[in-house]
C-alpha cells in the first residue's frame, strides 16, 4: 500500500463489508516474510467494536497465483465450516483501481507463535494432533478444483534450480536424488496440505493452541509432504528430542499411512526450507540451524541409500 492512501484504502475494504463500518485504527502485524499484514480496529453500525485483519500477499506468491486471495479465502470459508482452529475469512479484493494489489480480509485470531513453550511436552503434542485433524478431514464432498498438486509444485522446485546454489547443504545432491525419483509413486491418499506448517503459523493463548493461519500455500497432496516440512521446522527451533516426539504423536495417529517414502520428502522440505542463510538471522542462530539441517539431509539420504542397496 502507499502511505498516502493507506487509511483511504483500508476505510474503502471494511466498508465492503458494510457501508457504515468506521475504521477507528490500523496498525503493522510483524512476522509474516510473505504478506504484509495489518491489524484493524472497526467501529460496526451497531456499535459493536471488532478487530480485523487484512493480509495482502507478496510478489512471489502473487506470481505463483493470481488469485491467491480468492483461493484462500474460499479454502479458509470450507476449512471454518468443517470445524478447523482456523480464522474466518469475510471479504476478498481483487486488485484494480486504489487496491493495488489483491488482499484478503480475515478474523483476528487471539494468541500468538510460541517459541519459548511453558510446557513443551503438550505444545508439541498440540503440533502433532492439529496437523492430524488437517490431515484426516474428508473432502470429498468439498469442492477443492482450485488447490494445486502438491506433488506437481515439488518437481517445478526441483527443475528450477537456483544458480550459486550454496553446496555446504547439499543442494545439488539433493536436487539428483530428487530427479531421478520423480515423480514419487502414490502410496498415501492425498490429503489436505496446510503447505507452510510450523510453530509461526500456529497461534497458542496459555499453553492451549487456537489457530493455525497462513493458509496461502495450500495443496492436495501426500500428508507426509506437511509432515516432513514440520518434522525440519520443529528440529530447527527445538531439536532432535522435540521433533522425535512429534513424529511419535503424528505416526501414532495416523496409523494407516504408508511411510515408505518419507526420507524423499523430508529431502523434498530441506530443498525447500534451504533458504534460511538468506534470512538475516544471528550467527549463532544460523550455524544451529546449518548443523541441523545437515543432520536432517544426512538421515535421509542413508535410508534411502539402505533402501536402495541389493
Amino acid at each position: 500500500m502507499y502511505r498516502a492512501q493507506e487509511a483511504t484504502y483500508l476505510e474503502l475494504l471494511v466498508q465492503k463489508l458494510d457501508q457504515a463500518n468506521k475504521l477507528i485504527h490500523s496498525w503493522e502485524l510483524k512476522g509474516g516474510m510473505s504478506a504484509q499484514v495489518t491489524g484493524l480496529k472497526i467501529l460496526q453500525p451497531t456499535g459493536r467494536i471488532m478487530r480485523m485483519i487484512v493480509r495482502q500477499h507478496g510478489e512471489n506468491d502473487l506470481k505463483r497465483n493470481p488469485n491467491i486471495a480468492a483461493d484462500e479465502y474460499r479454502l479458509l470459508k470450507l476449512l471454518a465450516n468443517e470445524g478447523l482452529s482456523v480464522p474466518t475469512p469475510y471479504y476478498f479484493q481483487q486488485a484494480g483501481g486504489i487496491f493495488t494489489k489483491s488482499c484478503l480480509l480475515i478474523e483476528y485470531m487471539e494468541g500468538k507463535p510460541d517459541f519459548s513453550p511453558a510446557n513443551p511436552t503438550l505444545y508439541i503434542f498440540q503440533l502433532a494432533v492439529h496437523l492430524v485433524k488437517i490431515h484426516r478431514l474428508e473432502y470429498d464432498h468439498l469442492d477443492l478444483s482450485f488447490l494445486p498438486d502438491q506433488n506437481e509444485s515439488y518437481v517445478k522446485m526441483v527443475q528450477a534450480g537456483k544458480e550459486n546454489t550454496d553446496e555446504t547443504l547439499n543442494l545439488s545432491l539433493i536436487r539428483n536424488v530428487l530427479k531421478s525419483t520423480q515423480p514419487l509413486p502414490a502410496l498415501n491418499k492425498d490429503v489436505i496440505l496446510h503447505g507452510d506448517y510450523w510453530p509461526g503459523n500456529i497461534l497458542f493463548i496459555n499453553d492451549q493452541l487456537t489457530a493455525v493461519i497462513d493458509w496461502e500455500d495450500a495443496a492436495l497432496g501426500d500428508p507426509l509432504a506437511d509432515f516432513a516440512n514440520c518434522q525440519l521446522e520443529i528440529l530447527f527451533h527445538f531439536g532432535v528430542k522435540a521433533m522425535d516426539d512429534f513424529s511419535d504423536h503424528y505416526e501414532s495417529m495416523m496409523p494407516g499411512l504408508n511411510m515408505s517414502n518419507l526420507p524423499f520428502w523430508q529431502l523434498y522440505a530441506a530443498l525447500r526450507l534451504s533458504s534460511f542463510p538468506e534470512w538475516g538471522l544471528e550467527k549463532s542462530k544460523e550455524n544451529i540451524m546449518r548443523e541441523r539441517h545437515t543432520s536432517f539431509v544426512h538421515q535421509a539420504l542413508n535410508l534411502i541409500g539402505k533402501r536402495q542397496a541389493p
